[in-house]
């Protein structure tokens, strides 16, 4: 790898006073530095096949056996995480379990353990703190680090992620395989951590970056999936040395937001911050149902359970939802010839949203919940309901949030101080501590799971 040309350090100016000025050995530092190579802003840790190397290593078993974690134990669902024993037969994340035994017959099945994940989760966290401050934790399974003075070189920033990978694995499990990616912002430093897996280290210094690029295609970068992949390549974009030539402008107009130029910025090595102004657009949770959850009455207590932590998550961040969402998919006989959804079973959906004043109580949104709920389709064919996704829309934050002409005589002040108490007690003994009875039959039959871009509170 090279390393490019060295850099003079800036001096201090001569009219500086001289308890401004450093002393001749500390001014030489930078010097020191640059000899190690160019500079660095981050380090990214993501740990490679996280559910299942958990399960691995907590059950010493199924260490070295081609391991799928699931929701549930049914062959109509899918894999969530696949070890790399599994991997090497075609089996990954999103892929159907009846098709994954097929692929795999060795394969061990393992219903999914979310609150060990979480455990863990924390447990690496304090890990990669013991080495450096974590800045950013991005997902169950990824943080981010921002380096600073003499962590940034090229050479010191490679040994800190070599440090970072063996601290992982000495203080958290010797089958917690990470790989860490460094560049000059938090971006790039995710792209180089998914260049080698698994246990692989990467460094996209500026130097080398333009031809490291050049060697990926459209779906190495973050942010580009099927879909925008489809739509790059309908406008003309099918190679990153085609999206790499376009100017911001470009990009931007290929996008079609604001997204596109950071993303430029970002591919040219730029680091920046997102904007304050940034907040969360939207807040859902959704739920495969279990076979025996697949009645209306169970459904709802799930739906009100999603709506629940949904609604903890609003005020935590201190924003107002403009609207609420509710969908539901419901299974249909496999004669019937109706879509197959991703998790292998025949479908028909619905979906309907109400606009609401501004709001963030429990009262307005379960009253809402109820309204969307009453509209939803009736009829033999819709009693079954198998999928329950909940949605809070239209979020503004705190600081632009409208007040209600009514607020003050509606009891909105006094509902805004119930449900802060009734947060902190759910944050502390945990979520059922304080609930609406209509949800708690939902607690055991439809467990906390984890998003693979949120961790949950480990109650």
């Amino acid at each position: 790898m090279s390393t490019g040309a060295n850099t003079a350090a800036n001096q201090p100016p001569e009219e500086w006073p001289e308890e401004l000025r450093l002393p001749a050995k500390a001014a030489a530092e930078p010097a020191r530095e640059a000899a190690q190579g160019p500079c660095l802003n981050w380090l990214f840790v993501d740990l490679n096949s996280y559910f299942a190397s958990v399960e691995q290593e907590v059950h010493p078993e199924l260490r070295g056996r081609p391991v799928g974690v699931v929701p549930m134990m049914a062959d109509t669902t899918c894999c969530i995480a696949a070890s790399y024993e599994a991997k090497a037969h075609g089996v990954k994340t999103g892929t159907n379990v009846g098709d994954a035994k097929r692929m795999c017959p060795g394969l061990v099945l393992v219903e999914a353990d979310h609150e060990l994940y979480v455990k863990y989760h924390h447990r690496i966290v304090e890990a990669v703190e013991s080495c450096l401050p974590v800045s950013a934790v991005l997902s169950i399974d990824e943080m981010a680090c921002r380096l600073i003075g003499r962590e940034r070189p090229l050479l010191a920033a490679m040994e800190l992620g070599r440090k970072v990978k063996a601290t992982i694995r000495e203080k958290v499990g010797t089958m917690l395989r990470s790989s860490v990616g460094l560049a000059t912002n938090r971006y790039l430093a995710k792209v180089a951590s998914d260049m080698e897996k698994p246990d692989g280290l990467t460094a996209l210094p500026l130097d080398i970056l333009p031809e490291a690029l050049r060697q990926l295609v459209l779906r190495d970068l973050p942010g580009i999936g099927a879909r925008t992949e489809k739509r790059l390549n309908a406008r003309g974009i099918h190679t990153m040395e085609q999206l790499l030539a376009l100017s911001s402008e470009q990009t931007g107009e290929l996008w079609g937001s604001v997204w596109g130029e950071r993303l430029w910025h970002w591919l040219q090595g730029e680091d920046f911050e997102m904007a304050e102004t940034e907040h969360l657009k939207s807040i859902s949770h959704s739920h495969v149902l279990a076979p025996e959850m697949r009645t209306p009455e169970k459904a709802w207590a799930v739906a009100h359970k999603l709506l629940h932590k949904a609604a903890m998550r609003l005020r935590t961040n201190r924003l107002w939802a403009g609207s609420v969402g509710l969908a539901v998919g419901f299974a249909v006989p496999r004669g019937q010839n109706m879509p197959v959804s991703r998790f292998g079973v025949p479908t028909r959906g619905w979906r309907a949203e109400l606009r609401l004043i501004e709001c963030q109580d429990n009262q307005t949104l379960i009253a809402a919940l109820q309204r969307l709920w009453a509209g939803r389709p009736a009829g033999a064919e819709y009693d079954q309901p198998y999928f329950i996704g909940v949605q809070l829309n239209g979020l503004v934050p705190e600081h632009l949030h409208s007040l209600n002409l009514f607020d003050a005589q509606d009891g909105a002040q006094r509902r805004s101080r119930l449900n802060a108490a009734m947060d902190a007690l759910n944050r502390k003994y945990g979520m059922s501590a304080l609930a609406p009875a209509a949800m708690l039959t939902a607690y055991k039959a439809a467990p906390t799971r984890i998003a693979f871009h949120s961790i949950p509170d480990l109650f």
